[in-house]
């Protein structure tokens, strides 16, 4: 799969130095990454190359992000240790209601970010930020965390072009608080996937924990080299155009049908280069405005619903009344309409990133996926990120709102 190799490492040789210079540093590992100090610290590179001495037992831990640091903190068994979060999306359940064009109602209940499923605690926890909203000092002070994990490209803290952002990173620095800076996908400026394998690692490097976090990273990896092996030889008169299509309400209310994603995108990355497929929407932008009448003239192969002002499930496109006038797409009257997860606050990509490239994959090219049935594969796929047992897989399942995915009648909710 191509990718962008060794953004990490190459930011670990740019430190080395500086870290072999520190007092009573030993490198503990063959890329310098994770030095640790004779006075129970060690050092642990961020993604802006910053070398952050930490402690070497950590015990309290404020985090900033919408769930990624959040889950790898999980599959690590470091979860307790988080005393404060900076996204309020992580601390709520969400329902959906809308109504079919014949009076049906199709309800959605509690949905959430698997991470707060499976710590429910976190609902209780001091939240230190909001997104899109100024970090509260205070409010973090008071928590005296050992360490702040921050992830620049969260809907908290969108760019590190910012200088908001930026007077965040210093502030809480001025405080004596190490803090270790994570960059998204968003901060780069072409998608690459392996951006989100680096954050994982450097997040086990901070717990000491290295090895099963380069694990977890492969692991990702693994299952979107599955798609992008099963669909690299397909010709290009013969991928179909795939649209990710957001179902707005706000959309609807600026006069539009919904937005699309840009060639820009991670998602249009995902369609055309993993799953090889045509990305249908040829111009850049995230969450683009179109008409009823532009959706009619893209008229994709297959249409994927995105999580766009909340959970939009493949029977609204369907059924709802305000849909109607685009039923003549191709992909309705195929029922080729599919949704990815539930994902709140989905500024950047978290560890559930193949969920997204396997929906677009069995969408795009069923015949070549025939074999992965999607249910039990997201089964599978919680077990082996999460380490839980089938039963809880499946209420995660239904957690992100993918149950549609268990009926056999496409009709199904």
């Amino acid at each position: 799969m191509p990718a962008k190799k060794a953004t990490y490492c190459t930011v670990c040789i740019a430190t080395l130095l500086l870290l072999v210079l520190c007092s009573g540093c030993t490198d503990q590992s063959a890329e310098g990454a994770d030095m640790t100090q004779g006075d129970g610290c060690r050092m642990v590179v961020d993604s802006r190359g910053v070398a952050v001495q930490v402690p070497e037992k950590i015990e309290r831990v404020v985090t900033v992000s919408d769930g990624l640091i959040e889950g790898v903190m999980t599959v690590l068994g470091e979860q307790e240790k988080i005393v404060g979060v900076g996204s309020s999306c992580i601390q709520r359940n969400f329902n959906y209601t809308f109504q079919t064009f014949g009076g049906e109602t199709y309800e959605y209940k509690d949905g959430m970010n698997p991470v707060t499923y499976l710590n429910p605690g976190i609902m209780d926890l001091p939240l230190v930020g909001a997104s899109s909203a100024a970090i509260n000092y205070e409010t973090l002070a008071g928590l005296e965390p050992d360490i702040v994990i921050l992830r620049v490209g969260s809907c908290t803290l969108r760019s590190m072009g910012d200088e908001g952002v930026q007077k965040t990173i210093q502030t809480i620095e001025s405080l004596g608080i190490p803090v270790v800076v994570l960059k998204a996908h968003p901060c780069y400026d072409e998608p690459d996937l392996s951006t989100v394998s680096d954050e994982i690692r450097i997040i086990g490097e901070v717990f000491g924990k290295a090895e099963r976090a380069g694990e977890l990273a492969d692991y990702l990896e693994s299952q979107t080299q599955l798609v992008f092996e099963r669909t690299k030889d397909i010709p290009e008169e013969d991928k179909p155009s795939v649209l990710v299509f957001g179902a707005s309400p706000r959309s609807r209310k600026d006069g539009g049908a919904g937005n699309v994603k840009g060639t820009d995108t991670i998602e249009s990355y995902f369609i055309e280069e993993i799953a090889h497929a045509k990305n249908a929407y040829k111009e850049p932008g995230n969450s683009v405005l179109v008409s009823a009448e532009q959706l009619l003239a893209l008229d994709p192969d297959v249409i994927i619903l995105g999580t766009s002002s909340g959970y939009h499930p493949p029977e609204e496109l369907y059924s709802a009344p305000y849909y109607q006038n685009v039923a003549e797409l191709s992909a309705v009257k195929n029922r080729n309409i599919s949704s990815f997860p539930w994902e709140p606050c989905n500024c950047a990509k978290r560890l559930e990133y193949p969920i997204d490239v396997m929906v677009i994959a069995k969408a795009a090219y069923p015949d070549r996926f025939s074999d992965i049935a999607l249910d039990e594969w997201l089964l599978d796929f919680y077990v082996n990120v999460y380490g839980v047992d089938e039963a809880t897989a499946s209420q995660l399942r239904s957690a992100q709102w993918m149950d549609w995915c268990v009926y056999t009648c496409p009709t199904c909710g």
